[in-house]
């Protein structure tokens, strides 16, 4: 049985939103001509290109009031859902508050996220403001490809494969907006500020409803959307001011299409007693000449009613991610003035059940791309001649992380303004995410295009990487060794967690696990292309820009400068096969020295390079490894 969404009228203050009737005396005090204009907005935030759920645990459920768990998600849902919702509206607009694509669904994902914007074209979506996921790989990726289905490489290989219904990609059907993403130190933005949509009253012109839409600040500093050419501008200014141009242009109903989000509450329709987060602080700043927020981005679920700074409510809405919920409100237009009457805004979050019929052409396109990624996963990109397994030896050292090392240091010195001079791999981060998955084994593998030593693109793709940037950057000789010596970290216990990097093939360095956390490192015992360390030198580094801003847990990085960005790490990796049949590098860059034995070191004391007088190291006899 369907559980039908409770439906309350917004208040003034932090109070639940939904379905009000309509202000008494308004349709009958004013003559035919100039009854209110009802508009209906449904909008979808953080599909993330999960066109099917992939874990209902996960990203396939919502809470109601009651505690219950609601089964939902799925493109067929989301489009007979859509449709039933736009039934007898005669002005409905449906849009996304971004974060579409770039997630994590193989089928979608394996083909540049095509597949999320066939979907979004083919149930109607009319304009979608910018995520941070949107520029996961780059303004013109977006612009361009995404928006005007340019091709890149090879046609049904790398772009523009071919769809559910037969034909190339093309592009979406519609604008992706941001008013506040820039080019580096410009105030005019990247694309579009805003959209523009005329609705139809009963008799008389059309009337405009302006959408503002703007991208969270976090997005050109994070690490997946890492862009340093791009700037993000102030929500709340912007907003201000492309609402002031809005109104000049005669446009008096005004939306915010905000990706950046809050919380308030974990239950799908309704909003805690003090919901929090940067679009709540927006909401609050924010011109009261803007009648409705939308925002996504945090991936939460409220239906929020907030006091504009005149003190009149406006809705706040989140609709989840993954398509779980569609938002829904309905905006009441007066012609005379063609500004929203507040008092008559309703807002609902409707789940995405399951209990109604599954749209077939959806199921379609769905069951299209799931079976093009069983064909995308088992082509071949390479080969090895031995294993690459994260299996680390006592140094530290694993040959998928030095193979990942070199490809980076390989994308660097491919990548115009990035000639790295060593590249760095954390493959055992003190904190965040691993960017080595998964082992690739010479062994043919149950897949039936599988052979010995080939490696298959979902092998390769399971092996390294979670879609971040390979970044180059300006850093000194001394923020070098500092790193190095941040592999290892004092716990909280007292303990000691070793956190290795891994480092480019052009590097060779020995460190003393005897000396005190801080202090195992010495810059002479650090050689890159044969020469030792200069604290004092500026150095260009390649590595995922997770790592530099510091989210694995190594913040020897910071106030890195000159950052130019490369391929992701997904395809960095895979480029690195072209070379040939790889053979597992040898495990020889990291050499840990140990006090005097047949297989330790001789004792050097004295004034050593960059500050390290009076510093005991152990130095690594010629033909003996540890």
């Amino acid at each position: 049985m369907r559980l039908l969404p409770r439906r309350l009228p917004i208040v003034a203050g932090l109070a639940l939103t939904a379905l009000v009737t309509t202000q008494p005396g308004i349709a009958q005090a004013r003559p035919p001509h100039e009854r209110p204009v009802d508009v209906q907005l449904l909008s979808i935030t953080d599909l993330h290109g999960y066109l099917r759920p992939h874990d209902d645990a996960a990203n396939g459920t919502v809470k109601d009031a009651e505690g219950r768990t609601i089964v939902v998600g799925g493109a067929p849902y989301i489009a007979t859902h859509l449709k039933r919702l736009r039934a007898g509206h005669k002005n409905s607009i449906t849009f996304s508050t971004g974060d579409n694509f770039s997630g994590w669904p193989t089928e979608v994902a394996y083909h540049a996220d095509e597949p999320t914007i066939e979907f979004l074209n083919r149930v109607g979506v009319e304009f979608s403001a910018v995520g941070n996921h949107e520029l996961d790989l780059s303004p013109s990726f977006l612009r361009d490809h995404m928006g005007k289905g340019r091709c890149f490489g090879e046609v049904d290989v790398d772009s523009c494969f071919t769809d559910s219904t037969g034909r190339r990609f093309h592009g979406a059907d519609f604008p992706f907006s941001s008013a506040n993403i820039t080019a580096k130190g410009s105030d005019k933005p990247l694309l579009a500020p805003y959209v523009i949509r005329w609705v139809k009253p009963e008799r008389g012109p059309k009337i405009p409803v302006g959408f503002i839409n703007l991208t969270t600040p976090t997005t050109v500093g994070s690490s997946t959307s890492y862009q340093p050419t791009l700037d993000n501008l102030s929500l709340v200014e912007t907003a201000n001011r492309y609402a002031a141009e809005l109104k000049r242009r005669g446009v008096e109903a005004i939306v915010a299409n905000v990706h950046e989000g809050g919380t308030a509450g974990d239950v799908y329709d309704r909003c805690n007693a003090n919901p929090t987060g940067p679009v709540f602080d927006f909401a609050r700043q924010v011109t009261p000449d803007i009648d409705a927020i939308v925002t996504g981005h945090w991936h939460a679920l409220f239906n929020c009613s907030v006091p504009d700074p005149a003190g009149d409510p406006r809705p706040v809405v989140e609709a989840a991610n993954h398509g779980r919920l569609i938002n829904e409100i309905n905006l009441r237009i007066d012609p005379a003035t063609r500004d929203v009457i507040r008092s008559a805004t309703t807002s609902v979050n409707h789940p995405v059940t399951r209990d109604v019929p599954a749209d077939p052409e959806m199921v379609t396109l769905v069951g299209h791309w799931v079976n093009r990624g069983g064909q995308t996963y088992a082509r071949p990109v390479g080969t090895i001649t031995g294993d690459l397994t994260r299996t680390r030896d006592a140094d530290g050292e694993s040959t998928l992380g030095n193979f990942a090392a070199d490809a980076e240091y390989a994308d660097s010195r491919r990548t115009p303004g990035g000639n790295a001079d060593l590249a760095m791999v954390a493959v055992a981060p003190v904190k965040g995410s691993v960017a080595l998955r998964g082992d690739l084994r010479y062994a043919k593998g149950t897949n039936p295009a599988d052979a010995d030593g080939t490696v298959l693109f979902g092998e390769a793709w399971s092996a390294f990487g979670y879609a971040n940037p390979v970044v180059t950057v300006s850093v000194t000789g001394a923020a070098i060794e500092q790193a190095l010596e941040q592999q290892w970290q004092t716990q909280a216990n007292g303990s000691v967690r070793f956190a290795p990097l891994a480092v480019s093939g052009n590097v060779r360095y020995s460190y003393n696990a005897t000396r005190p956390v801080g202090d195992r490192v010495n810059p002479a015992d650090v050689l890159i292309d044969g020469r030792p360390l200069e604290t004092g030198r500026t150095y260009r580094l390649a590595a995922l820009a997770y790592t530099l801003i510091g989210d694995d847990g190594y913040t020897a990085f910071a106030g890195f400068t000159d950052a130019v960005r490369g391929s992701r790490d997904y395809e960095a990796f895979r480029a690195h096969f072209a070379q040939g049949p790889v053979t597992p590098p040898a495990l020889d860059r990291a050499t840990a020295l140990r006090p005097y034995g047949p297989r330790g070191g001789r004792r050097r004391a004295g004034r050593t390079p960059e500050g390290h007088a009076g510093r005991t190291v152990l130095v690594a006899l010629e033909g003996h490894s540890p």
